[in-house]
This record gives C-alpha cells, sequence and structure tokens, in this order.
C-alpha cells in the first residue's frame, strides 16, 4: 500500500530555547499529515499555532522529540531539497516590487530553475497550471500591488502550488478577507487537495467554516494539541474547550458556536 503520510511529528514539544533556559508552549505532540486532505490547525489567539507551524516545517527546532517529512527528519534536508517537498504560505506583507503576478507565482520554481534562473517550458506549465487552478490567468500582467487581497491570496497560493510539493502549509490565509472571499479561499483550498492530492494544512480563526469543510482538525488548547475529524470533535465535546468564556458555547446540533 502506498504511503499516505507526507508529515508526521513524534513526540514533539514547541517553544524557545534563550540561553540554556527553554520555555515550552506544548508537549507530546503527534500529527500525521496525509495526502488529499485538508487540515485546519485552530486554537485561541496566542496559543502558539505559528509556532507550531514554524516548527513542523523546519523554520524553527523543536524543543524534544522530531519531525519527519517523507520518512525523513525536517533537520536532514538540504534547504533546496526541503524547497521541493514542503510549500509555505506566511502572512507577511511583499516586500516593496514591479513583479507581474506571473512573475509573482514563477517564484515558485526557483527550486528547480538553474543557477541563472531561467524558466523552462515545464516551469511556464506549471505556472500557468497553478494560475488555472486557482483561476487567475486574467491576472497575468497585472502587477502585484494592483490586486485585491482576497486575489493576492490565491497568487500566493498559486505561487506554493507552482512550487509543487505534495504538502502546502497556509499560517492564517483568511485574515483580511471579507467572508465572500473567505468562502471562496476555503472552497479553493478543499478543491485544490482533491484534484491535486496535495495535503494542504492552514490556521485560521474561522473555526465554523473550517468545521464544514476540512477533512481533518487540529485542535490547540493549553492543555494538549490534539488531531481527528470535525464529526469526532463534536460528538467528543472538544470545541467546548476552546474558549474559556461562558457566553460561547458550542451548539453541537448545529455544528458551530452560538453567543448566549
Amino acid at each position: 500500500m502506498e504511503n499516505k503520510i507526507i508529515l508526521k511529528t513524534s513526540n514533539i514539544s514547541i517553544g524557545y530555547s534563550h540561553k540554556k533556559e527553554q520555555t515550552s508552549i506544548a508537549a507530546n505532540i503527534n500529527l500525521s499529515l496525509e495526502k488529499g486532505k485538508l487540515i485546519s490547525l485552530i486554537g485561541a489567539n496566542g496559543i502558539g499555532k505559528s509556532t507550531l507551524l514554524r516548527t513542523i516545517t523546519g523554520i524553527q527546532k523543536p524543543l524534544q522529540g522530531d519531525v519527519f517529512l517523507n520518512a525523513k527528519k525536517i533537520t536532514d534536508f538540504e534547504p533546496l531539497e526541503l524547497a521541493q517537498n514542503l510549500s509555505v504560505v506566511l502572512t507577511e506583507k511583499l516586500p516593496p516590487s514591479n513583479l507581474t503576478v506571473f512573475e509573482l507565482i514563477a517564484l515558485g520554481r526557483q527550486p528547480y530553475t538553474n543557477w541563472i534562473g531561467k524558466l523552462t517550458d515545464l516551469d511556464i506549465t506549471k505556472v500557468n497550471e497553478a494560475m488555472e487552478l486557482t483561476q487567475i490567468s486574467h491576472l497575468t500582467a497585472k502587477k502585484h500591488y494592483e490586486i485585491s487581497d482576497g486575489q493576492l491570496q490565491k497568487v500566493l497560493i498559486a505561487r506554493a502550488l507552482a512550487q509543487d510539493t505534495p504538502l502546502i502549509i497556509l499560517d492564517e490565509p483568511t485574515t483580511h478577507l471579507d467572508l465572500l472571499h473567505k468562502v471562496a479561499l476555503f472552497k479553493l483550498l478543499k478543491k485544490l487537495t482533491q484534484e491535486t492530492q496535495k495535503c494542504i494544512l492552514f490556521s485560521t480563526h474561522d473555526i465554523d467554516m473550517a468545521i464544514q469543510l476540512s477533512d481533518e482538525m487540529i485542535i490547540m488548547t493549553p492543555e494538549n494539541v490534539v488531531q481527528d475529524e470535525p464529526c469526532n470533535f463534536i460528538s467528543k465535546g472538544s470545541f467546548n474547550t476552546l474558549f474559556k468564556d461562558e457566553h460561547i458555547v458550542f451548539d453541537s446540533q448545529k455544528g458551530k458556536f452560538i453567543i448566549t
């Protein structure tokens, strides 16, 4: 049977090391990210979602335990090899430039181009495919600062698709988007996992939407980090532990949070 697990963590602890002191945010985290799955990461503000994403993408080291990407320790990857197996979309502002949408997406091909950075026919095909999948082909000649936030988010996802990795990780991709664009982006991520069989993991505050569209969810609370299907979390009452506020309750019949 083909191995569907792209990334797994083995008892990792996440946090920060300063001089000789370690500050742990969460411990004994065991996650498993599989092909073709849309997985959302949720938790209250400041719980450590970004730290978890930075740790599993190799940007920062775990305090303990190991992260395996395609059965190989993430720390054993050369940067170029890592960029061919994992793409990351962060929420940072783009540096000032005159890049067109096409050129910005083409940056996703950097792990494959030769030292001059010249795009081959294959590179150009991958960029065009990524634009078609994200439905932004009509923006190809636009400068990146001439498009809306929602369009730019799609461009950044297209750049990750052009990078052609089995795993794409996004940190808060729906921040700054209105409801219409949030729904469109969630549906796009769902469609991409189904059509490309890539695994997409994203952190989000839009929990109700994540419950409806994710194949699996990872919930971070001060006590633990757990992964399961949304329906199982609902039946176990797991969403009730997310917010320490008596006025925010999870209605398991409706499958969403209500304010009392």
